[in-house]
Formats: structure tokens, sequence, C-alpha cells
């Protein structure tokens, strides 16, 4: 049985937690967080809590750690966590930067543990079917891919208001904008898909006047295929869930492969779908996947399953720590071209 901790119950902290209950094999053993009031989520499941990640880290014996915290933060806390012999899982991005990220890359090597970035985008079922594609060879050799990300990010729709960290809004805080926040998920699976990409042409976007950048346009080239990657990201849509702006398309010398031809054409009916299969499931007895109806947010429960079977059985883990310095290196290549440091 693993021993698991989580540190931050922010909205992706609160989302591994329900997910790590519900997983087999994984014992919850504490979560911590400053809020009080994130914490009574913990305490309603029983679960025991703490204020700071130290006095967990350093009073409960763990195999492994959920890292969910503001960019800021998060250096700090894999050091400290890798000190102590502990596998860590932590939400994208990785690091602020390209030097934030080389060195956790070094500590958690110096401290013989293991890290893996949570870039649940992979595990979308419409992507891992545009992979399977081009695998296939269905598409040919690719000649360019697209893709699109494009939110409201720490904004929102009149309709359904949040409240917003501070930290989003702090350069230094948060390392950059819509580039760092969505156009790391859609480098990482171009990464993925093509292997080490370099820049040739970007552009970022400031409509609100922000310190960060609210959009941006990147063209990439891979090192090995001379593959032509084109990323469109923005700040800028008020959109409601379950309505989501994202697609990855590739172009190939046999036809083409998108992820819209394999996602739900209406996420309202896909749904209900579930639910119902769902409803059904519990009455039979059958395995319930709770967040199928979502459609991408099901993505969160199989890449920290992934994490967790990797532990088990000491294999390499299916997002390597490589790959995910590329895609820092990536980001961090258009932010100097572009003037910002």
């Amino acid at each position: 049985m693993l021993r698991v901790g989580v540190i931050g119950l922010g909205k992706m902290g609160k989302l591994h937690f329900l997910n790590t209950l519900r997983i087999e094999g994984v014992k919850l053993v504490a979560v911590a967080d400053k809020s009080r009031s994130n914490r009574e989520l913990a305490e309603r499941y029983h679960v025991k809590t703490y204020d700071d990640y130290r006095k967990l880290i350093d009073s409960e014996e763990l195999d492994a750690a959920i890292v969910s915290l503001p960019n800021f933060l998060k250096s700090e806390t894999i050091a400290y966590a890798s000190e102590k012999n502990i596998d860590i899982f932590v939400d994208k991005p990785l690091a602020r930067n390209l030097v934030e990220a080389k060195n956790i890359a070094q500590k958690v090597r110096n401290e013989n543990t293991r890290l893996m970035v949570g870039v649940n985008y992979r595990y979308f079922d419409s992507v891992q079917e545009v992979k399977k594609t081009m695998d296939e060879g269905r598409v040919g050799d690719v000649v360019l891919a697209t893709s699109e990300l494009v939110m409201d990010g720490p904004f929102s729709h009149p309709l359904v208001p949040k409240p917003v960290p501070d930290w989003w809004f702090d350069k230094e805080a948060s390392g950059g904008g819509a580039l760092l926040d969505l156009g790391y998920h859609l480098i990482d699976i171009l990464t993925w898909m093509f292997g080490e990409l370099d820049v040739e042409f970007s552009a970022l976007g400031y409509r609100f006047g922000l310190p960060m950048e609210d959009s941006a346009v990147v063209v990439l080239k891979c090192r090995e295929t001379n593959v032509r990657c084109v990323v469109n990201v923005g700040w800028f849509s008020k959109v409601i869930f379950p309505d989501f702006n994202f697609r990855v398309n590739l172009h190939g010398t046999v036809g083409y492969a998108s992820t819209d031809k394999f996602a739900p054409k209406n996420l309202r009916f896909h749904a209900v779908k579930e639910a119902t299969v769902n409803s059904l499931k519990r009455i039979l007895g059958g395995e319930v996947h709770l967040l199928s109806y979502t459609y991408y947010y099901a993505s969160f429960t199989e890449i920290l399953k992934r994490f967790f079977e990797s532990l088990r059985k000491y294999e390499e883990f299916p997002i390597r720590l490589e790959e995910q310095l590329q895609v820092v290196s990536a980001i961090d290549s258009v932010y100097k071209k572009n003037g910002v440091s």
C-alpha cells in the first residue's frame, strides 16, 4: 500500500485529493494547506491535516507526495520532499523558468528520488487517439501540426465568478502568463509526439495590460523530423465549461488527424450518457469512473493512476523529466526572444 500525502488543496489539489481517495492500492495519509477552509475538505473524509507541508513531511511516513501549489512555491517544496526520499507528483508547469527547472531536476537526481509532472492533457482520450493514428502510419509523414487552447485563464465569466489569487498577476510569482499556463500543455503534447522542438517564431499579446502575456502564437520546428508545429493560446475567451476550445491537428502526406474527430460532439449529452452508465455500474457492482462524465477531467484520474502504478512496479514514469525540461526550455526561449526576463 502506497502512503501518499497531498500538499496544497486549491482547485487542482482538491481534485487530486478526491481522486487519490478512490484509487486502489493507495492510502491518503495526510494533507497540508495553510487555509483552514481548504483543510475542512480533508477533515470531512477523516484525513489528517497540517497547516505546513514541512510538518506533514516530518511527521508522516510517505512514499509519495502530490504537490499542487502556486508556481513560486514548487521548487522549495520539491526540494524538501526529495531530501526525505519522497517521490513527487507535481502539477504543471514544472517551474517558472529554465534555471529553476534545471535546479529542480538536479535536486531530485542528487537525492535519488523521482518526479513526474502532471501533464494530464496527454491522457485526453482524443489526444491518445490522435497519437495512435499517427503511430500506426494513417497520417503518413506529418508535415504540419497545429494546436489551440483558448480559455479564460485566471479570469471568469460573470455567470460563474471565481476568486483569483494575487500570485496569478505577479510576474515573479507566476513566471509567466498564458504561454506558461496553457502553452505548456500544447508544447508538451507536441514534444511527446515529435521530440525536442526549437522556436522559429513567436509573438506575445497583452490585450488586458497585465505584467504577463494573455495570448501567444508560437511556431516550432522538430529537430529530428522537421515537422513544424503551431501553438495558439489565450486567456481572452469567456467560456463556461463544458465548452472547451482545445484541439490538436496533424496534417500528413497520407491524411490528417484531429482531436475534434475523437472528442464528444456534445459534451452535455456525453455527461448524461456517462452518468447513466455509472449509475448502472453502481447497481451491478462494476467499477465506477466518477469523472468520466466530464470527459476531459477523467484525465486527472488516469495520470495519477499511472504515477502510482509506476511507483508500485518500480518502473520508469510515463512522463519523463527530460521531456519536461525541453518544454520549459522552449517556453523560456520564447520569453527571451520577446524580451521578457
